[in-house]
């Protein structure tokens, strides 16, 4: 089986991304990207993000999670810290964040260190979630290898019940980690495959070093 891909084609046109607009800091022009992108342009969940860990195998592996907070500090997002993706930070905290927001034609990629977020945080987001994603985090042991979906409902079923009526707490295997990013790189997308890149490293004064790359 085999599918030629070479005629795909798309312009860039809906934007630039030069030298002279960007901040010092770089989550300001993240801030900036954001806001626009979830106002003005259509996007299913413009806090989906792409998270890249390094397993203990040695390979890489991308799986897309959700941003739920970001600071001057980093970015947080929330998982199972039993997970594939929990071992793998516990192992190399090193890992990559992507999105890419196809409707502004924009991309932004940041290499940085997850570190877990203090428990009174996690449980505070805990506590703020709908009951049945607070029951989801319970349920799964996230990427055990299970026998059936029906054994997962059985599950939910039985906690379903052994809570009714009562506080769901928040499981110690579960909670928040922060990425503080050490490189943020901008993309914005332009005619001609000549994109605009900007890229932010941090450097040992904490400032930013900011250099544009070529496309």
């Amino acid at each position: 089986m085999q599918k030629d891909l070479s005629d795909y084609r798309k312009s860039y046109e809906k934007g630039e991304l030069l030298l002279a607009d960007a901040p010092e800091n770089p989550m300001e022009l993240f801030q900036k990207w954001f806001y626009e992108v979830d106002k003005f342009f259509t996007e299913d969940e413009t806090n989906a993000m792409t998270i890249s860990t390094i397993g203990k195998d040695g390979y890489p592996k991308s799986r897309v999670v959700l941003l739920k907070k970001y600071t001057f500090e980093g970015f947080i997002f929330y998982t199972n810290y039993e997970s594939e993706k929990g071992k793998a930070i516990a192992e190399n905290p090193n890992v990559c964040l992507s999105f890419f927001w196809h409707g502004a034609e924009r991309q932004i990629i940041i290499k940085g260190k997850a570190e877990k977020i203090a428990a009174n945080l996690s449980d505070g987001y805990f506590e703020s979630r709908p009951r049945g994603s607070q029951l989801g985090a319970v349920v799964s042991n996230q990427s055990d290898t299970i026998e059936s979906r029906e054994y997962l409902e059985n599950k939910l079923q039985g906690l379903e019940e052994e809570y009714e009526g009562k506080e769901i707490p928040r499981p110690d295997y579960w909670g928040g980690y922060i990425v503080k990013p050490v490189e943020i790189e901008f993309w914005q997308g332009r005619p001609n495959r000549l994109h605009d890149r900007v890229r932010y490293k941090l450097q040992s004064d904490y400032n930013w070093k900011i250099d544009r790359l070529s496309p």
